[in-house]
């Protein structure tokens, strides 16, 4: 079953490496929906992206829901352990 539940966030300032090298990234799109090609059921998608750059300007990736809460807690293990005045960039 679909949820159809989508979340966006600003990410500008930011960069990721596609096929072509690297490239700045303004957008993430957040879905829980069917994989295109992960392993699974279901998969949280995130679709980091530059609309401006066109459409190959994207970065997909499609992760477990166990995976994904694994992300999430290392991502605010390794934010945890900045000094404060680093994140202020």
């Amino acid at each position: 079953m679909c949820t159809y539940n989508t979340e966006w966030a600003q990410i500008r300032g930011s960069s990721g490496k596609g096929r072509d090298g690297w490239m700045p990234l303004t957008t993430a799109t957040v879905y829980f929906d069917h994989p295109v090609h992960a392993p699974a059921d279901h998969t949280l998608n995130i679709d980091f992206a530059n609309p401006d750059a066109g459409p190959s300007a994207r970065i997909a990736v499609e992760l477990t829901a166990d995976a994904a809460r694994e992300l999430v807690a290392a991502i605010e293990r390794a934010l945890g352990n900045v000094p404060a005045e680093l994140l202020t960039q």
